[in-house]
């Protein structure tokens, strides 16, 4: 069933518009969250005109419920329900009290350390971790590390990007990392699979523990020509209120609301059209995950019938397409909320790097058949 001109024309704009708009229109980029909430509105507005056999689309109770309760419980450990907005909220809270104590030992740290070695731990130790960490954690770990360091605002924003890779990566290695691993491992629990903790983890581990270091490399490199005392090299200032933190937990809650209904609301184009495209192509299309919801493209492209190779590669286009841009991860929107980074300075970097990581891992999985 192909979907109708006017349907597919609504679609293009709205994903036009979440592609280009905060690089185009300041007052976008300024209220992000907002907008993208908007766009979220308008495609499931959309999708309610699409009939999918055996797939509810549109408007109803489950996904209003789904998007309220997401940023309160992305995540289950141990049976408790452990969100992305609790976690935002206690943490700034904490660091607000004991900020001082805190950046003053991360200070320490890169004094008797140097900034390359910071640069590496930050990246490879943050991203190995994040699987049992979670991803939300370690950007938030993130941030303050990097909000602490003597460095430029270019440096700064450089070593976040190539951590939220690393951190992307890495979380998909255990359903504890993030949404996604948990659906993938969800999917693929029965015949022929059996998948259980360790299954992304003995998938994708050789692909992602070395992406993982090299991330790191590329981070010291980046950094290589920086130096603790370089004059204009100087840790921000702590100068967060109490409502700064509470507002950037709220913002963070509004934009995973936005992302479930974008992620819902384009169901109807993953599942007509999506499903059917040959892996080689699929792995490429999956760049649509720099700002939908990838966990979403998952749960519409896995299922028990498909190959390894075609599991891999979805999973891998997914993951590494998430750090292009500030809504492609969970990391991104933390890190770039709290450091005040725009999408073009995101771009800047996100976007090279996520094409060149792709295109290495698209010769490694596809070409050299590892």
């Amino acid at each position: 069933m192909a979907l109708e001109a006017g349907i597919l024309i609504g679609y293009l704009i709205i994903f036009l518009a979440v592609l280009l708009g905060p690089f185009k229109i300041h007052v976008i980029e300024e209220n992000l969250e907002v907008f993208l909430f908007a766009c979220g509105i308008a495609a499931m507005t959309i999708s309610g005109m699409v009939e999918l056999p055996g797939t509810e689309t549109g408007w109803r109770m489950e996904i209003i419920e789904e998007a309220l309760t997401s940023p309160l419980a992305s995540l289950h450990i141990a049976g408790i329900p452990i969100g992305i907005f609790q976690i935002v909220l206690v943490v700034g809270l904490i660091i607000y009290k004991w900020h001082e104590p805190i950046h003053k030992a991360i200070r320490k740290m890169a004094n008797a350390l140097s900034l390359k070695i910071m640069a590496f731990i930050l990246i490879a130790v943050l991203g190995l971790f994040s699987s049992v960490m979670s991803a939300i954690l370690a950007a938030i770990i993130l941030v303050e590390m990097v909000n602490a360091l003597p460095l430029s605002r270019k440096s700064k924003i450089d070593l976040t990007v190539i951590a939220c890779f690393s951190i992307g990566l890495g979380a998909a290695l255990t359903p504890l990392g993030e949404p996604l691993s948990t659906i993938a491992i969800s999917k693929l629990s029965g015949e022929p699979y059996h998948a259980d903790f360790m299954f992304l983890f003995n998938m994708l581990g050789k692909y992602i523990i070395p992406g993982i270091l090299v991330y790191g490399i590329v981070g010291m490199f980046f950094l290589g020509k920086v130096e603790m005392k370089d004059s204009g090299m100087k840790a921000e200032d702590y100068n967060e209120t109490v409502k700064d933190v509470v507002m950037r937990a709220i913002k963070v809650y509004l934009f995973i609301m936005a992302l479930t209904f974008l992620g819902d609301g384009f169901k109807p184009i993953i599942f007509e059209y999506f499903t059917q495209i040959p892996s080689t192509v699929l792995y490429w299309v999956n760049m649509v995950s720099a700002i939908l919801d990838n966990a979403t493209l998952a749960a519409a492209e896995i299922g028990p019938a498909m190959s390894e190779l075609q599991i891999k590669s979805i999973l891998m286009g997914l993951l590494i397409a998430g750090g292009m841009l500030i809504p492609g991860n969970i990391p991104n929107i933390i890190s770039a909320g709290k450091l005040g980074i725009t999408s073009k300075e995101w771009a800047r970097l996100g976007v090279p790097m996520g094409l060149v990581t792709m295109g290495i891992y698209f010769g490694i999985i596809f070409v050299l058949g590892i």
